[in-house]
């Protein structure tokens, strides 16, 4: 089996081509680096399944020559992090529609089988907790580009809808829920490696708004399972299946959690939204799955509690002692 990872040297890229490796598989990776980084895979690189290709997904003959090569294809690739996407606007829009369309475009001409990686944020603020597949989206106004980034993903669940539907290509859409672990950059806002590098240097952890807001997070073992998984199941093409932990803390109560179990003298601080990323932004309070329709199809259920996700990062995170 031969499987080709777009944004394969991004963080959740990475783990998933180690899963793919450990599964016997061939591994090509395609990354422009943008916001993955060669250092996730400096260990794979002189594995000799494993094949790491500079370039673009918008460059559509590097991409027609890597699907050709393909048994399967997981599209990962996307501008990702609030942070990054709010600098970003254009580039993040044009990454994460055209490419999802090129890769889905090139694939249905060889029915190669297509995971799509999508994200919570298409619930939007919908208040309805827990989200299933089938709950309604709620999205702020075009003027807030806050909420570019859940369009684009929800754009790319409809495109994958209509290749399924029209050309009978065989896709699976992923909508992952804060997935963390070893690798996981904060750069781009992602807030356990924020906080874990903060509380393990002693550092004030940086908490937006009143921490009251709260998310479930994923160790990204256990989303790789999930989805290594679901491309090994015939009947999860045409579906989207929600992928994350049900676990819920709240901010301030992650940022105490990782101050305690690092052992820091961290203090927290709290910083107003407006301060972060201008006037007007808009947060959701809470962020929970149902995870009921995945564990139907497969059985699977996440297996790492947040206190243990915290100290695999941690782990990767802490100074190497002499």
């Amino acid at each position: 089996m031969n499987a080709l990872i777009t944004g394969g040297a991004g963080f959740i890229g990475s783990h998933l081509a180690e899963k793919l490796l450990e599964k016997g598989q061939e591994v090509c990776a395609v990354d422009n680096i943008s916001t993955g980084s060669l250092e996730n895979i400096k260990h794979l690189q002189n594995h000799p399944r494993f094949r790491f290709v500079p370039g673009s997904v918008l460059d559509e003959s590097l991409m027609w020559e890597l699907i050709d090569k393909s048994d399967v294809v997981y599209h990962l690739a996307a501008a990702v992090g609030v942070k990054y996407i709010m600098e970003n606007e254009l580039k993040s829009l044009q990454i994460n529609v055209r490419g999802t369309e090129t890769v889905l475009e090139l694939a249905s001409h060889k029915k190669r089988p297509v995971m799509i990686a999508s994200t919570s944020e298409v619930y939007g603020k919908n208040g309805s907790i827990p989200y299933r597949e089938t709950s309604d989206r709620l999205m702020g106004p075009t003027t807030k580009h806050r909420w570019s980034y859940a369009c684009t993903k929800a754009l790319d669940e409809f495109l994958a809808f209509a290749y399924w539907r029209e050309k009978q290509l065989p896709a699976v859409i992923v909508r992952f829920f804060n997935t963390c672990g070893p690798r996981q950059t904060g750069q781009y806002g992602m807030v356990v490696p924020r906080f874990v590098q903060r509380a393990l240097a002693n550092e004030p952890i940086p908490v937006h708004g009143d921490g009251a807001q709260s998310r479930c997070f994923t160790d990204v073992a256990d989303a790789v399972e999930a989805v290594t998984r679901l491309m090994e199941t015939a009947n999860a093409a045409g579906e989207v299946f929600n992928v994350g932990s049900t676990d819920e803390i709240t901010i301030k109560g992650l940022a105490e959690r990782v101050i305690e179990i690092t052992g820091s003298s961290s203090t927290i601080e709290f910083i107003p939204y407006d301060e972060v990323y201008g006037a007007g932004y808009e947060d959701m309070k809470r962020r929970v799955p149902d995870i009921s329709k995945i564990r139907a199809f497969i059985g699977w259920e996440p297996k790492t509690g947040i206190d243990a996700l915290i100290q695999k990062v941690a782990a990767y995170y802490r100074p190497a002692k002499n």
